[in-house]
Parts: structure tokens; sequence; C-alpha cells
């Protein structure tokens, strides 16, 4: 019997060649990137971030409800336990990093007591974003419902792409009366460390993020408890509120809403598109957008950290910054502390509040929630939050760009493969 010929011939000289093309495309910018990573983590071993200006909880009427701004995290966990201890019925709460510190104890211990006086309890996290949590932290007495998102979620599908998403949401709804979502994760480090931005939710839109869970888990729950766990049900529809909306990507589904949500905003954007982003490496189509905003007379400004939990995604967004800059948009870099949100606001009139930074995990990659919010108090109240985190950050300047060393081209220059994977 003849030996088979292959489809392909692996010792053919132009395949050779293009697997050694795939080799240093791509095999140098990530070991450059993995030296970046190591050398930075040993860099920043026993720092501090510096205290930061912030604004108090402010409380804004929106339709049928109100929406609650959080820039401390502090505030924020205060008010997110005292939901979970005044539950009467429900507490479904969603994260993505659940630390096992003081604060991450101080909430599992508030949904503990909750399941144990007759509330439904229901959590889910992401496994992998938790790994390095200790095991004995992830385990809940029976009356807690968990659904631990897998750390390898495709399974036996391994090439289905829709299955690889992360859940990057943070999520808390209690008794369908109160929501909270934003950027917080779940950490003592968060609470005073950190400048991240989350929003309190009251009146009907509360009940499309009971939606935005149930969907979550109704969709994963077989993976986590085969056929015994029923479909999670919902009350009956609420009341429909035009001013707020909640956004949802839903890899699985190949459903990205998000990035849309923002282009549309800006694409209608007359006065001013102010945003901060932790991470920002954007689509080429999205710069398009800010670049034709600012060219169009609008007050487009990016406010970024000056140096991010993650040093690789720092160095690739820079790949993006000349162009902005010669059409006019201005970037400012927070000092001394991460900047973890993931807001925007335009035109005293639209906001956005969520977990989507701007970059290709977010946008369609990952599991993510962002509400938008049509009000121009809320609007007033971002614009001022805005103000209060510029004065605490460094404009780029186009002289203090083209300044830069010949260490900091090279480097972008040879991370510039890494942009469509981040």
């Amino acid at each position: 019997m003849q030996p088979r010929t292959p489809l392909v011939n692996l010792q053919h000289p132009l395949v050779r060649a293009a697997r050694r093309f795939v080799g240093v495309t791509f095999g140098i910018p990530v070991v450059v990137a993995l030296l970046m990573s190591v050398v930075d983590s040993y860099r920043r071993r026993g720092k501090k971030p510096k205290p930061f200006p912030t604004r108090a909880a402010e409380e804004v009427p929106v339709g049928d409800g109100a929406v609650t701004t959080y820039t401390f995290g502090q505030d924020l966990y205060d008010d997110m336990i005292a939901a979970i201890e005044g539950a009467q019925r429900q507490v479904l709460l969603e994260t993505y990093i659940w630390k096992a510190d003081e604060v991450g104890q101080r909430f599992k211990q508030a949904i503990i007591d909750a399941a144990e006086r007759g509330v439904e309890v229901r959590v889910i996290y992401d496994s992998f974003a938790n790994l390095v949590v200790r095991p004995g932290f992830k385990r809940f007495p029976a009356p807690v419902r968990v659904l631990a998102y897998p750390v390898y979620p495709a399974g036996w599908r391994f090439f289905d792409l829709r299955r690889y998403g992360r859940d990057h949401r943070k999520i808390l709804v209690v008794d369908d009366t109160v929501g909270f979502v934003g950027g917080y994760n779940i950490g003592t480090p968060y609470a005073t460390e950190w400048r991240d931005t989350h929003c309190r939710i009251t009146g009907p839109a509360v009940a499309d993020l009971t939606r935005a869970f149930a969907d979550f888990w109704n969709l994963h729950r077989h993976r986590r408890f085969r056929h015994r766990e029923p479909p999670m049900l919902l009350s009956a529809p609420r009341t429909w509120e035009p001013r707020i909306r909640v956004h949802r990507n839903i890899p699985r589904l190949w459903i990205f809403p998000i990035r849309a949500m923002y282009l549309e905003a800006v694409n209608r954007a007359q006065r001013n598109v102010w945003m901060t982003h932790a991470y920002f490496i954007p689509d080429e189509g999205f710069v398009d957008a800010l670049v034709a905003a600012s060219h169009r007379g609008v007050d487009v400004r990016l406010l970024l950290p000056a140096k991010s939990n993650h040093i690789v995604a720092d160095w690739i967004s820079r790949g993006y910054f000349r162009r902005m800059l010669q059409a006019g948009v201005s970037i400012h870099r927070f000092r001394d502390a991460m900047v973890h949100a993931k807001t925007a606001t335009i035109d005293g009139n639209w906001t956005t509040i969520g977990t989507a930074n701007i970059d290709r995990l977010s946008m369609t990659g990952n599991y993510e929630v962002n509400v938008e919010v049509i009000d121009q108090s809320l609007a007033q109240e971002m614009e001022r939050i805005f103000e209060t985190d510029l004065g605490n950050s460094l404009p780029l300047t186009m002289a203090e760009w083209e300044s830069r060393d010949v260490y900091a081209r090279f480097t972008e220059t040879i991370l510039v493969p890494l942009r469509p994977l981040l």
C-alpha cells in the first residue's frame, strides 16, 4: 500500500520560509513583551500608589430612578455591602477578580449571611482571573449557588472562537431594586489605591442588569451544574426606561454592541468627547472616528494611566498617539496611581460607564457590560469627575512625543504585531 502524500509539504522551501516569517514576526514581540512584564513587575514590588483626588459619590435623578457615581472604591464597597446586608429576596453578584483579602472576605461573609437568612444568592466569578486565589476562599456553603466560569471554556470545541471570551463583567443586583455596575473588581487594593468608576442604579433600568446576569447564568449553567440547575427565571417585564440602556457583549452569541454604541455617540458629537480608559488599544475604525470628530471642531480628550498595571498595553497604545495628536486630540496621563475606569461623556448629554476597555479583548472578545445614559445632569457630573482627574494628570504634547528616545521608538515598533491580539 502506497503511503499517502501529505496535503502540505512541511519541508518545502516556501513553507519553511513562511514558518520562519511567522515565528520571527510574532515570536520576537512576544519575548520582548514577556521580558518587559517581568522587569516591570520587579520594579513595582513594594511600591504603593500615592493619594489622588476624587469626588464624593453623587446621586443624580434619571427618569423614574437615579444614578450614583463612585470614584473611590471604599465608598462603593460600603454601599454595596449595605445593599447586600439589607437584601430581603435576592442577591446577584458577578465579578472578574475577587481577591481573598480583607475586602474580599467582607463581601464573602456578607453574601453567606444573606443566604443563611433565606435570601436567594447567586454568584459568578471568572476562574482564570482568580487562579492565584487560594482554593479555600472559593468554597461556599450550599445555600450560595456559585457559577465559576471555567479557565478553559471551549471544551472540545477548541475551534470555536465564540467560546474563548473571559467574563470581565462586574455586576451586583439586590432585590431587583438596586444595581451596581462599572470597572471595580473586589479587593483591598482597589478600595483606596486605584482610581476607577462605578455606578449605582435604581428604578426600572435595574431589571436590565438582572436580565444580563440571568442570561449569562442560563447560558453557562450546564457546564457548572450539569442538568440539575433549572434556568433562572425572571419576573414580569418592568417599565421601559428610555434614558438608560444596558449594552452587553456576548461572544458566545457573537454579539458586540458596545463598540457600535461608542462609535455612534462619537460620530454624533458636536461639542466634546471626553474619555477615560485604563487600556486604550483601539482599531483603526475607532481612531478614525476620534480623528474625524477632532477635525470638525469637537474637543476630544483622552485620559489614560501614565503607567498602568500592564506595561505592554501601555506601549502598544502609543502606536496611535502621533496620528491623534496631529489631529488635535488631547492625551492626558493620570499620575501616581492606576486609573482603571472605562467611561466617556459627550456633549453634556451622553454618558457611558461600564467594564469594557477600548481594545480587541473587550470590544470583540470578552463578556462585557456598559450602561449608556442620556441625561444632562449625569453628563455634567461626569464632566466634573473628568476635570478633577485632569488636575492629577500631565498633558502629552507633540514636542514631548517627538523627542522620545531611540529605545522608545524601537520598542513601539517591535510590539506592533501584538496589537490585534490585545
